[in-house]
């Protein structure tokens, strides 16, 4: 079991910065993708970005790439989402998930999921 805690998240205004951090305890991160996935009110769930476990590999959604920079320290147990010119459409609920594996964009492949944090942005 993998229990994973999302922070960091807040109200901002359009341009500023945020960093989410997930931190994780149970069994350890090290072998395990690591992916953000966010969900604004009435929309489904949809993939942000992800890391593989050696930090070599990332994967972003074309909505923030450039933009959002994912990364994680597996000695710390730790993965952070900085996220820069943030835009409104960027308002959602961000949730930290873990999987075994290679990296997937689909939200079902994930096995573990944090309760998320509320990140909104202001026009």
């Amino acid at each position: 079991q993998v229990q994973l805690v999302e922070s960091g998240g807040g109200l901002v205004q359009a341009g500023d910065s945020l960093r989410l951090s997930c931190a994780a305890s149970g069994r350890t991160l090290g072998t395990k993708v690591m992916a953000w996935f966010r969900q604004a009110p009435g929309k489904e769930r949809e993939f942000v970005a992800a890391i593989s476990w050696s930090g070599e590999r990332t994967s972003y959604a074309d909505s923030v790439k450039g933009r959002f920079t994912i990364s994680r320290d597996n000695a710390k147990n730790t993965g952070n989402l900085q996220m820069n010119s943030l835009k409104p459409e960027d308002t959602a609920v961000y949730y930290c998930a873990v999987r075994s594996g290679t990296i997937l964009s689909q939200a079902l492949n994930y096995d573990y999921w944090g309760q998320g944090t509320q990140v909104t942005v202001s026009s």
